[in-house]
């Protein structure tokens, strides 16, 4: 164990998909948010892609996934602790959590977790109804379908995330919107409801305590980073990130090389 190991030390690759250049407004707020949130030792570091994943497609997030295991594979060379992915559809968890030897933690599965230890059932709220069959087929792999009241959608797109950042306007007009689509999952019997995005979770972050009819709104994003902290000091403890029997069997080398390999 290294020296920065044993004090606490630790660095944490928050994968993004969104671009930085673009989006720069919702990058310096993420930035901020996590600064605050982490522990002292604690150095969160984002990254995004480029293109940004803006088109709402199975496609877009396959070709998002691509990059964001190719960043895996760079942030466990660089020697960071953990990787996040800060998207909650996380496509290619699957893939990274079974590449890497340190921790891999999705946004979306460990807020729905979470959840679990707060509530009876929770509710998702996603940004766009283009979401909504994926989301459904999430909680399924996570096999969550008895804990999830519903899935619901607001209307919304990258820009319009980016407006609500910097005019407050736009910002409450989509607290309402959220607002209005909790409401069923309440009734349908949610105690937890999630707002399915790192774009929203950020949004809200600041609203906490944040409660509809009694149901809490997740801070989502102090959930993945403090998962992703846990799970570092898990793994120093244990030596184990991941259980290799079967569904995240260790890739071997020549896998990774072949998809790191130069495509023609």
């Amino acid at each position: 164990m290294s020296q920065d190991s044993a004090k606490g030390a630790m660095r944490i690759w928050y994968q993004s998909f969104i671009a930085p250049e673009e989006q720069r407004p919702y990058f310096e707020r993420l930035q901020a948010r996590l600064d605050l949130l982490k522990r002292p030792g604690t150095a969160v570091e984002i990254h995004g892609v480029t293109p940004p994943d803006r088109h709402f497609h199975a496609l877009t997030e396959f070709r998002c996934a691509d990059q964001c295991i190719r960043n895996a594979l760079r942030a466990q060379s660089e020697g960071y602790d953990a990787f996040l992915i800060g998207h909650f559809q996380e496509p290619g968890l699957r893939e990274i959590r079974g590449a890497l030897e340190i921790p891999v933690i999705g946004l979306g599965e460990a807020c729905m977790l979470w959840a679990c230890s707060m509530g009876l059932k929770f509710g998702l709220v996603t940004i766009n109804p283009a979401f909504l069959a994926w989301h459904d087929l999430q909680v399924a792999g996570h096999g969550l379908e008895r804990r999830c009241a519903g899935v619901r959608a607001i209307t919304a797109d990258v820009g319009r995330f980016m407006a609500a950042f910097t005019d407050p306007a736009e910002r409450d007009a989509m607290r309402a919107d959220f607002v209005a689509q909790v409401q069923p999952l309440v009734a349908a019997g949610a105690d937890v409801l999630i707002p399915a995005g790192g774009l929203p979770m950020l949004l809200l972050a600041e609203l906490q305590p944040f409660l509809v009819d009694g149901a809490a709104v997740m801070e989502g994003l102090g959930v993945a980073l403090k998962t992703a902290e846990m799970a570092v000091d898990m793994h120093r403890l244990t030596g184990v990130a991941a259980g290799r029997s079967g569904f995240y069997a260790r890739a071997s080398d020549g896998a990774i090389a072949d998809f790191l390999a130069p495509r023609t």
